[in-house]
């Protein structure tokens, strides 16, 4: 396949790109000028400069191209404005430039978010066939774009895939926990326990390469977790027990992490560094639940995510651990 990648050098992206090489497949990574591209290094693969609000650099970068795996957004921003001119029309663009190609359209397979879907409760986990709920811009951002791309499936193959938290060596979302915990920390939240389906991105990426090839995809919009959740303090637990840590644990009411994650975000606006902490990572953890079935993946395509997310913790903090990270 002749691919072009969005966001290649995040952290899923730069998974599935070696994945593409090493089946032999084309990768080409639509990146921003100036972006850091240290997460790309040894892998052959084509360098296109872009942004995904430049309409005129997605034209040019679509000519030609199989499968689009469009995985690039904004995960943190002051506002929702800047949320929906990234995530939402970003997309927009891009499927704009995918109908403008000539002869055979390429594939879209977006990556979207089980924040999309918004929280579950702890008794049920989240469906495909539930409606679009979420909880706050980020999500809000990721629904739109994922309505966007399907508004153009009479004239585009589309198919979506909505991981839920993802975890392996390289992940940046989650490496405030595993700092805290290689501190000695150990956090405990008011209101628990509240149990998150996880995902390896290994097993992200290879649903990934399936929906670029299989028909039954086109149209359909999948979860892709691992069936047995954990908890916060579990994942914690887990990380120390691979460290070598032993920890002491702080309780946190929820009022009290919201008005550090406030704190924490009012020194991201005024000094512009973006801090580990925010309102939007604790508003996700203080949810009932963030939990997802996978069940029309395995029905439709026969796929599962086997990779178990407690060997994913241990490989993620061996990993950070020989990078320097902790």
């Amino acid at each position: 396949m002749n691919t072009l990648i969005t966001g290649a050098n995040g952290f899923l992206g730069s998974w599935l790109v070696r994945a593409l090489t090493a089946r032999g497949h084309v990768a080409a990574c639509f990146i921003r000028p100036g972006s850091d591209v240290s997460s790309l290094i040894g892998l052959e693969y084509e360098r296109v400069e872009g942004d995904v609000t430049d309409a005129a650099s997605l034209a040019r970068a679509v000519q030609g191209r199989d499968v689009v795996f469009h995985l690039a957004g904004l995960r943190r921003a002051a506002t929702r404005e800047d949320f929906l001119r990234v995530n939402a029309e970003g997309t927009r663009l891009l499927c704009e430039a995918l109908v403008a190609t000539s002869g055979k359209k390429p594939r879209l397979v977006l990556a979207g978010s089980l924040g999309a879907s918004g929280p579950s409760t702890r008794e049920r986990p989240r469906t495909e066939e539930d409606p679009l709920q979420p909880a706050e811009w980020y999500g809000e951002s990721k629904a739109e774009a994922e309505r966007i791309a399907f508004s153009y499936a009479d004239r585009l193959p589309v198919t979506v895939v909505r991981p839920p938290r993802i975890v392996g060596p390289g992940d940046r979302e989650n490496l405030l926990i595993f700092k805290l915990v290689s501190r000695g920390l150990r956090l405990e939240l008011g209101g628990g326990p509240r149990p998150l389906t996880l995902v390896d991105v290994e097993d992200v990426v290879d649903l990934l390469l399936l929906l670029a090839e299989r028909e039954e995809a086109l149209g359909q919009s999948f979860f892709v977790g691992h069936p047995q959740p954990l908890t916060l303090e579990e994942l914690q637990d887990i990380a120390a027990s691979e460290l070598g840590v032993k920890t002491r644990t702080v309780r946190l009411s929820p009022g009290v992490l919201t008005a550090l994650a406030s704190v924490a975000d009012g020194v991201t606006r005024v000094t512009g560094r973006r801090l580990p902490l925010n309102r939007k990572f604790a508003r996700q953890l203080l949810v009932p639940a963030w939990t997802c079935s996978s069940a029309k993946a395995e029905r439709l395509l026969g796929f599962r995510a086997t990779r178990d997310p407690a060997d994913s913790i241990r490989r993620s903090a061996r990993w950070y651990r020989e990078q320097g990270w902790l």
